[in-house]
């Protein structure tokens, strides 16, 4: 069945844009055209977005699910080099999951400082934003 880009930006929920960015970048081929010039996508086409945002989603960047598009054409022992690129990923999620730990426990400092402060105090917050030196310590 030959979908049109707007079938399968709306069948993939992505932007007509994204499709032409995703072409430019070989990650979704090419389509058939018609006589006319008009692009003829596959049902396939719309397989694929949706994997490429679901794998974003899950912290996937556009060279990694370019890298992963490529294993999956191949036989089933690709599937140890996608269960170590997913364990690499958890690993930055991880880090990821830490930094913003630390982050909120400052800035929970900075709130209880702020709520602590009697009117005629200058703002902790503002205080500790200008000495960027502090934050996190």
């Amino acid at each position: 069945m030959a979908l049109t880009i707007g079938q399968v930006a709306t069948a993939a929920n992505v932007n007509i844009q994204t499709i032409r960015y995703y072409e430019r970048r070989g990650i979704v081929a090419a389509p058939r055209r018609t006589a006319s010039g008009y692009r003829q996508y596959g049902d396939d086409t719309v397989s694929r977005l949706r994997f490429i945002k679901q794998a974003q989603e899950l912290g996937f960047s556009l060279q990694e699910i370019q890298e992963l598009l490529a294993l999956r054409v191949r036989h089933g022992a690709a599937c140890d080099v996608v269960e170590r690129k997913t364990r690499q990923k958890i690993e930055v999620v991880q880090q990821r999951i830490r930094d913003l730990q630390r982050m909120r426990r400052t800035l929970a400092r900075l709130a209880a400082a702020c709520a602590a402060r009697r009117p005629t105090d200058e703002c902790p917050i503002l205080e500790v934003l200008e000495d960027h030196d502090n934050i996190g310590h």
